[in-house]
């Protein structure tokens, strides 16, 4: 609408001023846009209302009253926006598994930095000892570690994160390191553990060194063992615990989307990015897999979902959808990263809330892409 009326108010100022002064009047440099350029932006009006209707009519259809939709493109510019109901870019919530992908960006850099590698293991690092001693790093952001998926320790807000990761090294593994994929929040816990180790700092404070203090977000913006509560900072959930709003998360989303460069900040390397959007290990049985149980065949990077079909060689479209349904995503065959924002309590349908987030992000998907390229 905002392209609609700036066309408008240049056509009528215009015509103003050609029956002031009569068209031989007319100075050289103002040029009436050409039918080509109107035409492009009327496609691009078209492509951006089927978004907007699309989310409102979804929205609609499932009983979600709060949620908003943020469009970048490739020069970062935010070039499509709706919020539904009383929901807002500022609005902090807790993000879940779209937490993954931010504690990813940090390890990244600590890889970068040389403290860390990807075949580090937790016997080096940690002292493990036993089949689990060769966990690699690489195993741990791809959840493939062997280890058991989830542990009631890493939502307990009373204990450290060191005391968790301790209770998590007495546990019988379920598999071999590589051979099994499972979804869960045990993976990264051990892996911040190892970064607390390697940098004697705690996980926040890594997190706000790196990220949310050079990005100039507020102190709020930080992990919390119970997140939606605010609860719990010394065991804090790397796997789902952030607080963010859709704005800030913006930042994160843009420097996955630039492989880690970026004018306002450098993180990792090309390298490790081009890693996180590929299958390390290819033949891994698939356990617990959100994915699958939506009957999609999507498999995991490195603290990423890989969207396509060619996970082993790599994918250009990634996400790291949450629970609540915050759903980020970018895709750079396609020039754009975007941001669906809600924090659900209800069902969101018949198929639950990350049905509903995952799907509407899959429906959108083209309609971003033709609005972007009329």
């Amino acid at each position: 609408m905002f392209r609609q009326s700036m066309r408008n108010l240049y056509v009528c100022l215009l015509s103003c001023w050609l029956c002031a002064c009569g068209p031989s009047s007319v100075p050289e440099e103002v040029t009436p846009p050409s039918t080509e350029t109107l035409t492009q932006q009327d496609s691009q009006l078209a492509g951006w209302a089927a978004v907007r209707a699309l989310l409102i009519q979804r929205s609609a259809a499932e009983g979600v009253q709060d949620l908003g939709l943020m469009v970048f493109d490739s020069n970062d510019n935010l070039v499509f926006q709706h919020m539904v109901g009383a929901f807002t870019p500022t609005q902090r919530v807790a993000v879940a598994s779209a937490s993954k992908m931010v504690s990813g960006l940090v390890l990244l850099e600590l890889i970068k930095r040389g403290q860390l590698s990807l075949d580090s293991t937790t016997g080096t690092v940690l002292g493990w000892t036993g089949p689990k001693a060769s966990i690699t790093l690489r195993h741990l952001l791809s959840f493939t570690s062997g280890m058991v998926r989830d542990h009631a320790c890493t939502t307990m807000p009373t204990i450290t994160l060191a005391t968790c990761v301790n209770t998590l090294s007495t546990l019988a593994p379920v598999a071999a390191p590589g051979t099994r994929f499972d979804y869960g929040g045990t993976h990264l816990h051990v892996a911040a553990r190892m970064a607390e180790v390697v940098t004697g700092k705690t996980w926040n404070t890594l997190f706000s060194d790196i990220l949310r203090a050079p990005l100039g977000q507020s102190t709020a913006v930080t992990y919390y063992s119970l997140p939606r509560q605010s609860l719990g900072t010394q065991n804090p959930l790397i796997a789902g615990g952030l607080r963010v709003t859709m704005s800030e998360y913006a930042d994160f989303l843009s420097l996955a989307f630039h492989k880690g460069q970026t004018p306002t900040l450098t993180i990792g390397t090309p390298a490790l990015f081009d890693a996180q959007a590929r299958e390390p290990y290819p033949n891994v049985v698939i356990g617990n897999s959100p994915m699958a149980a939506l009957g999609l065949p999507f498999h995991y990077g490195l603290t990423a979902w890989l969207e396509c079909l060619t996970p082993a060689t790599g994918c250009t479209r990634i996400s790291s959808p949450g629970a609540f349904g915050f759903t980020p995503w970018l895709d750079r065959d396609s020039g754009y990263y975007a941001i669906l924002g809600m924090e659900l309590n209800t069902t969101a349908g018949e198929g639950g809330i990350v049905d509903f987030s995952v799907t509407l992000e899959r429906d959108l998907a083209p309609l971003i892409q033709n609005a972007l390229s009329p």
